[in-house]
């Protein structure tokens, strides 16, 4: 995997606000730029038993959506076929989250791609263990937060905002925690999940202030999730970020 290869983290204010809409449509947008481009999905549950195997079905879309067509193991080293949070899953199954695994995937990238779009799962401290030990409150060490290994990797971040009511406290907590983190929250894009929400423009507008991250855009509703697929690279102004 060549070092010059540039990787931006997908993060929500929780889960179901659009992290996959948003990295496909980012991988959309740096494809029409010329960029060489992979999506990852590097933790999943709520995974389907196929004939190959496992399969995501957010991964799979990151997969469609990339220049570049990755093996699967690659895209979602880690999938739990529960859909529950992966931490439990990988408990239920006496199993437990090895980050090791998703190193080594990234490993696997080839030196000729540019871009690399990973997706979370869950919102920014998704657990990743079920220790007592490492889950103790007055245990300073978040390596059991699956956080903690975008900030080791001192990765970009941007964070999906679902619009709706509540989601002005999850963004302004979640971009808070993700500066603490010590990650490099880049920009914020705005999904919304609904028709008609109210007080859409008043909510962005509190947002633009009350973050220190651009918007990076605004990604309207869309009567099938195919079509939102199809055209929200459209809403999105990436071009500053990019050029870095």
């Amino acid at each position: 995997m060549t070092t010059n290869l540039k990787k931006v983290f997908i993060t929500g204010t929780d889960t179901d606000v659009g992290k996959t809409v948003v990295s496909c449509a980012v991988l959309d947008y740096a494809n029409k730029l010329g960029f060489k481009t992979v999506g990852l999905k590097p933790i999943s549950a709520g995974c389907e038993l196929t004939s190959e195997g496992l399969r995501n079905e957010d991964a799979l879309l990151l997969q469609q959506h990339a220049s570049h067509l990755l093996a699967y193991e690659i895209v979602n080293p880690i999938a739990y076929q529960a859909p529950i949070a992966p931490h439990i899953a990988a408990h239920k199954s006496g199993e437990f989250i090895d980050l090791a695994l998703v190193d080594a995937a990234i490993t696997q990238v080839p030196d000729d791609i540019d871009f690399a779009v990973i997706e979370g799962a869950g919102g920014w401290h998704l657990p990743i263990s079920m220790n007592k030990n490492s889950m103790n409150k007055n245990n300073s060490d978040n390596s059991h937060l699956f956080s903690s290994w975008v900030a080791e990797k001192q990765l970009d971040v941007i964070l999906v905002v679902g619009v709706k009511l509540g989601c002005l406290n999850h963004a302004i907590l979640s971009a808070q925690a993700i500066i603490h983190s010590g990650a490099n929250l880049v920009g914020w894009i705005a999904n919304s999940p609904t028709i008609d929400i109210a007080n859409y423009t008043e909510m962005i507008e509190t947002l633009t202030m009350a973050l220190s991250a651009p918007l990076m855009g605004e990604i309207p509703y869309f009567a099938s999730i195919e079509e939102k697929n199809e055209n929200s690279a459209n809403y999105l102004d990436l071009t500053s970020y990019l050029s870095l």
